[in-house]
């Protein structure tokens, strides 16, 4: 077990805050909808206490390091690694003047991801069986099906993952809206019965994405994530409402509050609601969310970052399935060691890791970093 404290129910001191900032490029040029990249860049928080560090993480730009820098580690150094609500509450007030939305939410989240993780360390168990496992494996669906690859990629990227077992695959439309049909059929085609999923990332009018609801349909596409923006909530309503019977309507992904769920959920815009512990405030954000959808009887799903995803996954009973990414399941590979691979369409955590179950691979890590700090 890990260390024992002193005071009282006291955990151990937080002692060190560490983030570091690296970038990796794609392994080719990638687009959707609305966004062409060819580089991620993820933040890496490690915090230490006690003897031990945890690591948490999100995908973010790099402004989001300064953030903690220059912002949160001063909220935690020398307090309770135990107490994360109070880190919180902390972290929150000192970012009130810079915006809770966007970087700041992304630094949090990564600071409360490595809070997790530490306290998992500190008392030597895997995240999920601190939570509570409510299961030992979760589906997951292959993500990617870029606007930019070619159909022969496509083709061969969606039908590789039907192929290994996944019961659910998906790929990006919107670019060239009179030529996703084609591309849907094209995916269709490689992957015989397995479910297809379409993202349109908001690229799309109401009345288009409802008029191309009508053909995905056709080729049996059973979820259409953000087909109008999400912050358009009736026009998420309109599509729910009127698209084909089987057809789910997703979004959520850029929920960085309560709040936002809240709203979203309120205003009867989906049918899967989806969250990112690297944006909506880490693990108790991402608990948050599974909350308010259980509380509305709806599903829940984990967008990207399946590596931080999985233990958070086990424990949660309104947790339909994970994103396993393209991008982030590389580089998590790339930079940690602990992850682990589907197998039959599921993911399940190795249980004799403590915590996340990640490490970082530092030596192979060094030649993608760009800054590192540690205070």
């Amino acid at each position: 077990m890990g260390p024992s404290t002193t005071k009282g129910t006291a955990g151990p001191r937080i002692d060190t805050v560490r983030v570091s900032t690296y970038v990796v490029p794609t392994d080719a040029p990638e687009s959707d909808g609305t966004l062409e990249w060819d580089r991620t860049t993820l933040v890496l928080v490690q915090l230490g206490a006690g003897g031990v560090s945890g690591l948490g993480y999100t995908y973010a730009d790099r402004a989001t390091a300064g953030v903690v820098r220059d912002a949160l580690a001063a909220e935690l150094k020398g307090e309770d690694a135990f107490a994360i609500a109070a880190a919180n509450r902390r972290m929150l007030a000192r970012v009130r003047n810079l915006g809770r939305a966007g970087i700041a939410s992304m630094a949090i989240s990564a600071v409360d991801n490595a809070l997790w993780d530490l306290k998992a360390r500190l008392l030597d168990l895997p995240l999920a069986l601190l939570l509570g496992p409510a299961r030992a494996e979760v589906p997951v669906y292959g993500s990617g099906g870029f606007t930019s690859y070619s159909t022969e990629t496509l083709q061969r990227q969606l039908g590789g993952w039907a192929e290994q077992g996944m019961a659910f695959v998906k790929m990006k439309v919107g670019r060239a809206p009179a030529d996703d049909p084609r591309r849907v059929r094209a995916a269709r085609e490689a992957i015989g019965a397995t479910q297809l999923f379409v993202d349109a990332n908001g690229a799309y009018a109401r009345k288009q994405a409802l008029a191309l609801a009508l053909e995905f349909a056709e080729l049996d596409v059973r979820w259409f994530e953000e087909p109008v923006s999400s912050d358009d909530l009736a026009g998420l309503r309109l599509l729910r409402d009127t698209a084909p019977a089987g057809m789910d309507v997703a979004a959520g992904e850029y929920g960085y509050d309560p709040f936002y769920f809240r709203r979203m959920l309120e205003a009867g815009a989906v049918d899967v609601l989806q969250a990112d512990a690297t944006r909506c405030g880490g693990v108790s954000g991402f608990l948050a969310a599974h909350a308010l959808a259980d509380a509305q009887g709806l599903p829940l799903s984990a967008h990207c970052a399946p590596a931080l995803h999985l233990h958070l996954g086990c424990a949660l009973t309104r947790l339909r399935h994970l994103e396993y990414f393209h991008d982030h399941q590389r580089i998590e590979g790339m930079l940690f060691d602990g992850t682990v691979t589907p197998r039959n369409g599921t993911l399940a955590p190795d249980l004799t890791r403590p915590g996340l179950g990640l490490d970082l691979k530092a030596a192979d890590a060094q030649r993608f970093a760009v800054d590192d700090w540690r205070g």
